[in-house]
């Protein structure tokens, strides 16, 4: 299962060379299938209230529950990464997810197919938990902010056409048909990284005799690290819960969207992928450091301008907050993988770590979401998705500013 290099390149793949253009296109092809897995019942979230008798607030699980196996699934899959190494693990996860949403297509009951996500959650962890780490360590230094961003923007992209798809097919056929469309394009898409993937050259694997424990308290001894998973908990809390709750409004009056219109407003994921990339290439300018605040800063006005009434106000408000959350998540996560390799730990535990954090926010806000919505509607998710976006910019500036913690 590990990886055993073929001929160790001594600086990685550079620009222009193959093995970077198949690296880069075979990871942002995983992000797309994962993605679009990961959250392809949001979308479908009244359709699911509806069809087994539900409350908004429930329905939200089935998006929760497989953030939730996702973030369980860096716990195991990070630290085997770095022992076994990177591209087996990421195969098996997409076949493994993958059958799992074939499965979703014909699943009975509730419970079944909240069992049913969680455990495709799990299987979706491959991606996350080796893709940072693969792209550091067979990418020349000089490309892999590049490519990081172009993975993220990968993210992106699935995130938005598994909505697009589901939102499509729920109005001809239903939320199975939904699924069963979404499920054809990872197939797609794991075939594809299968055939692209290069196999790890520059991997070397953590010696056995280092507990993985002992592994997990070292990510958790250096507080840039920290700070980093604190501000992916508040980010990805924040940016669920508004695209959660935003499929409630958009049907609800005075709006009155159907689920195929309604799904196109998550066309502003292009911007997403877009400002992803662009932040990248950025952040490789100019440093991380001052990046990453002004991104969450324009993720916080975006927020706050979806409690516009009118529908272009409220899709331009939900633009803005995408190009934020995806600028600052993209310089967060390749700042992760750099801190952890100057401080001697081990680089895809801390890209786990980092990830679990990320997830661990989408679950809880997800859910949370829902309920502010059935409790108070719009204005309450504001007020929520605003406080976590308030910590995630106290936390970017006091890691920007304090010179005790400047990070590499």
């Amino acid at each position: 299962m590990g990886d055993v290099p073929p001929d160790p390149l001594p600086d990685g793949h550079r620009a222009g060379e193959q093995g970077f253009r198949r690296a880069s296109l075979a990871i942002f092809l995983a992000g797309v299938a994962v993605f679009a897995m990961l959250y392809e019942t949001q979308v479908l979230l009244p359709e699911l209230a509806r069809s087994f008798g539900i409350s908004s607030a429930a329905s939200t699980l089935a998006v929760s529950g497989a953030t939730a196996g996702l973030a369980v699934g860096l716990l195991v899959l990070g630290p085997l990464s770095d022992r076994r190494g990177r591209t087996a693990i990421l195969h098996t996860g997409l076949i493994a997810a993958t059958v799992l949403a074939a499965l979703l297509v014909v699943v009975p009951t509730w419970p079944a197919l909240l069992v049913l996500r969680v455990l495709q959650g799990f299987a979706l962890a491959a991606l996350p938990a080796v893709a940072v780490a693969y792209l550091r360590e067979e990418l020349h230094g000089s490309v892999s902010a590049r490519a990081i961003g172009l993975f993220v923007s990968g993210n992106a992209i699935g995130g938005l056409a598994g909505r697009l798809l589901g939102g499509l097919l729920v109005g001809l056929g239903g939320w199975r048909a939904a699924l069963a469309g979404i499920a054809v394009l990872g197939i797609a898409c794991t075939v594809a990284v299968r055939l692209l993937l290069p196999p790890s050259q520059r991997f070397v694997p953590v010696p056995r005799d280092r507990p993985v424990v002992r592994q997990l308290a070292g990510a958790f001894t250096d507080p840039v690290l920290l700070g980093l998973y604190g501000i992916a908990a508040l980010l990805m809390g924040g940016f669920v819960a508004v695209y959660n709750a935003a499929t409630f409004r958009l049907e609800a009056q005075p709006y009155a969207l159907a689920p195929a219109v309604a799904g196109l407003v998550f066309v502003a994921y292009l911007l997403g992928s877009a400002s992803s990339a662009a932040a990248g290439e950025l952040a490789g300018r100019v440093g991380r450091r001052p990046v990453v605040p002004v991104a969450v800063a324009v993720m916080g006005g975006g927020i706050v301008l979806t409690l516009a009434g009118p529908l272009p106000l409220f899709v331009v408000g939900l633009c803005v907050l995408t190009i934020g959350f995806f600028a600052a998540h993209s310089v967060a996560s390749g700042w992760v993988a750099v801190r952890a390799a100057a401080g001697a730990r081990a680089v895809g535990q801390a890209a786990a770590l980092y990830s679990f954090w990320y997830y661990v926010g989408s679950s809880v806000g997800g859910t949370l979401a829902g309920r502010a919505w059935d409790s108070a509607g719009w204005p309450a998710v504001v007020v929520f998705t605003g406080a976590l976006a308030a910590g995630a910019l106290v936390l970017s500036v006091v890691l920007g500013r304090t010179k005790a913690l400047q990070a590499t």
